[in-house]
Protein backbone atom coordinates (compact mmCIF):
# COMPACT_ATOMS: atom_id res chain seq x y z
CA UNK A 1 0.00 0.00 0.00
CA UNK A 2 3.09 2.52 1.02
CA UNK A 3 4.27 1.56 -2.55
CA UNK A 4 1.54 2.45 -4.31
CA UNK A 5 0.72 5.86 -2.59
CA UNK A 6 4.94 6.63 -3.06
CA UNK A 7 4.61 5.57 -6.77
CA UNK A 8 1.06 7.71 -7.40
CA UNK A 9 3.02 10.43 -5.71
CA UNK A 10 6.27 10.59 -7.90
CA UNK A 11 4.07 10.03 -10.96
CA UNK A 12 2.20 13.27 -9.87
CA UNK A 13 5.33 14.98 -9.38
CA UNK A 14 6.55 14.03 -12.22
CA UNK A 15 3.44 15.41 -14.30
CA UNK A 16 3.08 18.86 -12.41
CA UNK A 17 7.12 19.58 -13.05
CA UNK A 18 6.74 19.15 -16.88
CA UNK A 19 3.50 20.73 -16.67
CA UNK A 20 4.92 23.90 -15.03
CA UNK A 21 8.55 24.24 -17.14
CA UNK A 22 6.54 24.76 -20.32
CA UNK A 23 6.85 21.19 -21.45
CA UNK A 24 4.65 20.62 -25.35
CA UNK A 25 4.45 17.53 -27.37
CA UNK A 26 6.12 18.25 -30.67
CA UNK A 27 4.05 19.85 -33.15
CA UNK A 28 1.37 20.80 -30.88
CA UNK A 29 1.43 24.39 -31.41
CA UNK A 30 -0.71 27.02 -30.26
CA UNK A 31 -2.18 28.73 -33.18
CA UNK A 32 -3.87 32.72 -32.62
CA UNK A 33 -7.67 32.71 -32.63
CA UNK A 34 -7.55 35.41 -35.33
CA UNK A 35 -5.75 32.49 -37.60
CA UNK A 36 -8.30 29.59 -36.73
CA UNK A 37 -9.81 30.44 -40.07
CA UNK A 38 -7.43 31.57 -43.12
CA UNK A 39 -7.42 31.32 -47.08
CA UNK A 40 -4.90 29.34 -48.36
CA UNK A 41 -3.71 30.53 -51.72
CA UNK A 42 -1.45 28.91 -53.96
CA UNK A 43 0.13 29.05 -57.80
CA UNK A 44 -0.83 25.13 -57.71
CA UNK A 45 -3.15 24.07 -55.80
CA UNK A 46 -2.26 20.41 -56.55
CA UNK A 47 1.38 20.77 -56.02
CA UNK A 48 2.74 18.59 -53.01
CA UNK A 49 3.68 21.09 -50.65
CA UNK A 50 0.40 22.56 -51.05
CA UNK A 51 -1.02 19.28 -49.96
CA UNK A 52 1.17 19.05 -46.80
CA UNK A 53 0.54 22.55 -45.95
CA UNK A 54 -3.72 22.10 -46.17
CA UNK A 55 -2.84 18.97 -43.81
CA UNK A 56 -1.17 21.07 -41.33
CA UNK A 57 -4.05 22.88 -41.03
CA UNK A 58 -6.88 20.72 -41.11
CA UNK A 59 -4.76 18.89 -38.46
CA UNK A 60 -4.20 22.22 -36.17
CA UNK A 61 -8.11 22.55 -36.85
CA UNK A 62 -7.46 25.95 -38.83
CA UNK A 63 -9.97 25.75 -41.74
CA UNK A 64 -9.48 27.31 -45.12
CA UNK A 65 -11.94 29.48 -46.26
CA UNK A 66 -12.39 31.57 -49.48
CA UNK A 67 -10.87 35.09 -49.76
CA UNK A 68 -12.70 37.57 -48.54
CA UNK A 69 -11.64 41.19 -46.92
CA UNK A 70 -12.35 39.96 -42.80
CA UNK A 71 -9.81 36.79 -43.52
CA UNK A 72 -6.04 35.82 -43.04
CA UNK A 73 -4.44 34.97 -46.47
CA UNK A 74 -1.57 32.48 -46.12
CA UNK A 75 0.21 32.64 -49.69
CA UNK A 76 2.43 30.39 -50.86
CA UNK A 77 4.51 32.16 -53.50
CA UNK A 78 7.14 30.00 -54.25
CA UNK A 79 9.11 26.67 -53.29
CA UNK A 80 12.52 25.79 -55.32
CA UNK A 81 15.22 23.04 -54.78
CA UNK A 82 18.57 23.96 -55.53
CA UNK A 83 21.67 21.37 -55.44
CA UNK A 84 25.25 22.36 -54.76
CA UNK A 85 28.25 20.33 -55.34
CA UNK A 86 30.35 19.30 -51.79
CA UNK A 87 32.65 17.22 -52.89
CA UNK A 88 33.93 15.25 -56.08
CA UNK A 89 35.57 11.85 -56.08
CA UNK A 90 39.21 11.39 -57.63
CA UNK A 91 38.06 10.89 -61.24
CA UNK A 92 36.43 14.68 -61.09
CA UNK A 93 32.74 13.19 -60.56
CA UNK A 94 30.83 14.30 -58.49
CA UNK A 95 30.44 12.69 -55.10
CA UNK A 96 28.29 14.35 -52.53
CA UNK A 97 25.66 17.10 -53.54
CA UNK A 98 23.88 19.62 -50.91
CA UNK A 99 19.68 19.58 -51.50
CA UNK A 100 18.41 23.05 -50.40
CA UNK A 101 14.66 23.45 -50.34
CA UNK A 102 13.33 27.01 -50.13
CA UNK A 103 9.64 28.03 -50.03
CA UNK A 104 8.56 31.53 -49.36
CA UNK A 105 5.53 32.21 -48.24
CA UNK A 106 3.49 35.56 -46.67
CA UNK A 107 0.61 35.57 -44.54
CA UNK A 108 -1.78 38.68 -44.89
CA UNK A 109 -3.79 39.63 -41.69
CA UNK A 110 -6.83 42.13 -41.95
CA UNK A 111 -6.00 45.57 -42.88
CA UNK A 112 -2.60 45.60 -42.51
CA UNK A 113 0.48 44.98 -45.10
CA UNK A 114 1.95 41.02 -46.33
CA UNK A 115 4.46 39.72 -43.99
CA UNK A 116 7.25 37.51 -45.78
CA UNK A 117 8.69 34.59 -44.79
CA UNK A 118 11.04 32.07 -45.91
CA UNK A 119 12.10 28.83 -44.36
CA UNK A 120 15.37 26.85 -46.32
CA UNK A 121 15.59 23.06 -45.45
CA UNK A 122 18.87 21.80 -46.38
CA UNK A 123 20.21 17.88 -46.09
CA UNK A 124 23.40 16.42 -47.74
CA UNK A 125 23.24 13.80 -50.40
CA UNK A 126 25.69 11.21 -51.08
CA UNK A 127 25.13 10.23 -55.07
CA UNK A 128 26.77 6.83 -56.08
CA UNK A 129 26.91 6.60 -60.05
CA UNK A 130 26.98 2.56 -59.17
CA UNK A 131 23.84 2.36 -57.64
CA UNK A 132 21.39 4.89 -60.05
CA UNK A 133 18.41 3.47 -59.46
CA UNK A 134 18.78 3.54 -55.33
CA UNK A 135 20.44 7.21 -55.30
CA UNK A 136 17.04 8.46 -57.22
CA UNK A 137 14.87 6.60 -54.32
CA UNK A 138 16.43 8.26 -51.83
CA UNK A 139 16.63 11.58 -53.57
CA UNK A 140 12.49 11.22 -53.88
CA UNK A 141 12.31 10.02 -50.24
CA UNK A 142 14.62 13.39 -48.98
CA UNK A 143 12.67 15.70 -51.12
CA UNK A 144 9.17 14.12 -49.26
CA UNK A 145 10.84 14.98 -45.94
CA UNK A 146 11.99 17.98 -46.57
CA UNK A 147 8.77 19.21 -48.25
CA UNK A 148 7.26 17.82 -44.72
CA UNK A 149 9.75 19.86 -42.88
CA UNK A 150 8.83 23.12 -44.61
CA UNK A 151 4.86 22.27 -43.71
CA UNK A 152 5.62 22.01 -40.44
CA UNK A 153 7.90 25.05 -40.33
CA UNK A 154 5.00 27.13 -41.99
CA UNK A 155 2.28 26.11 -39.30
CA UNK A 156 5.32 26.98 -36.45
CA UNK A 157 5.53 30.33 -38.24
CA UNK A 158 1.73 30.95 -38.01
CA UNK A 159 1.54 29.76 -34.25
CA UNK A 160 4.73 32.43 -33.22
CA UNK A 161 2.49 35.03 -35.10
CA UNK A 162 1.22 37.99 -32.95
CA UNK A 163 -1.86 39.53 -33.63
CA UNK A 164 -2.84 43.12 -32.61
Amino acid sequence: MLIKRISLAMMALVILTTAGCGFKLQRSYSIPVELEELHLSTNDQYSELSRLVSDRLRIHAISTVPASDTTPTLRLVNDSLERATLSLYPTGNVAEYELIYLVSYSLTLPESEPQIFQTEIRRDYQDDPRTALAKSREMEMLVKEMRIQAADNIIQTLASIEVN
